[in-house]
């Protein structure tokens, strides 16, 4: 998968494709279809959400830049899959996921093949989780219609957010936080699921 998937398109860091080789993927797929778990394209994870495509999930983890002692925000747990992904890569890990059930499940998911570094937390990913404000790192895994200016304010300066923008069909945005300024770049096309806005 690392190989012909991720590596061949361009996502060159060691530590990302590392961390793609040993978190193990079909573990955050339904057993009915974990014989297509390291193929490249998404797969339903139920509540009408996906688990990325793994060459997805290698390049925003590239260009978001986690560091070992970096705590990382991510908006959208689903199946977990990128959080453990982050999880190799940073300090902690702090996962916001809208759907309870979704939440319960990559949980028991992460805690059974070994990850301990991540917190969960059932609810609106717009307000972030103020509390351990601010991160180092936030990684959007579904698409914002626009550029979240709320959830940007909990970047430490020099932080990194990647977060697709866009309705319907998006482009993958990644801003740097340069003290009241928020510098962002266009990096590629992409297609996630919407950002929900609404009550548990």
């Amino acid at each position: 998968m690392v190989a012909e998937q991720i590596a061949c398109r361009g996502v060159s860091d060691p530590g990302v494709l590392d961390a793609m080789r040993r978190v193990p993927r079909h573990e955050f797929v339904a057993e009915g279809l974990r014989h297509k778990a390291y193929e490249d394209h998404p797969l339903p994870v139920g509540s009408g959400q996906t688990i990325s495509q793994p060459y997805m999930v290698a390049a925003m983890t590239e260009a978001l830049k986690p560091g070992k002692e970096d705590r990382v925000l991510e908006i959208g747990t689903g199946s977990g899959y990128q959080a453990a992904v982050l999880a190799e890569l940073s300090k902690m890990v702090y996962t916001v996921e809208i759907v309870k059930e979704l939440s319960k499940a990559a949980r028991q998911v992460l805690h059974r093949v070994g990850y301990r570094n991540v917190r969960f937390r059932v609810g609106d990913g717009h307000d972030g989780w103020l509390e351990f404000a601010p991160f180092d790192r936030i990684m959007v895994t579904a698409g914002a219609a626009t550029f979240p200016h709320g959830l940007a304010g909990q970047l430490a300066d020099g932080g990194r957010i990647v977060v697709p923008v866009g309705r319907g069909s998006q482009i993958l945005t990644l801003g740097v936080k340069h003290g009241e300024r928020m510098v962002r770049r266009s990096l590629m096309g992409c297609v996630f699921v919407p950002f929900v806005k609404g009550k548990v």
